[in-house]
């Protein structure tokens, strides 16, 4: 019932944007801070939530449910693999237009 409400909302609840810091050690002397690393475990809940959405975003994109044109927020996508797209096809519309003068 919540990750239905998460899903049509779009709003993550307050307590799932809270964190704790932890402490990792790395190497080194324990007693230099330094040689910790810290992190914010995240909250399971949003976690089990990333996992389903990365499930049905999955389902869509094998089943042609989504368009593979768009590069935003796409998983192996970015504004990178975007302009280079569009620069392929741009010089294959230009080799193609040179051809058939």
């Amino acid at each position: 019932m919540i990750f239905e409400w998460r899903w049509e909302s779009g709003e993550v609840p307050a307590d799932w944007k809270l964190g704790n810091i932890v402490l990792i050690f790395k190497k080194g002397k324990e007693e230099d801070p330094g040689n910790h690393r810290p992190v914010s475990p995240t909250s399971v809940l949003d976690k089990v939530m990333e996992i389903i959405l990365g499930g049905v975003e999955k389902h869509l994109e094998d089943n042609a449910g989504i368009s593979h044109n768009p590069h935003g927020y796409r998983r192996r996508k970015s504004c990178l693999s975007n302009l280079f797209s569009f620069y392929n096809r741009y010089l294959t519309w230009l080799i193609e237009e040179s051809q058939s003068i």
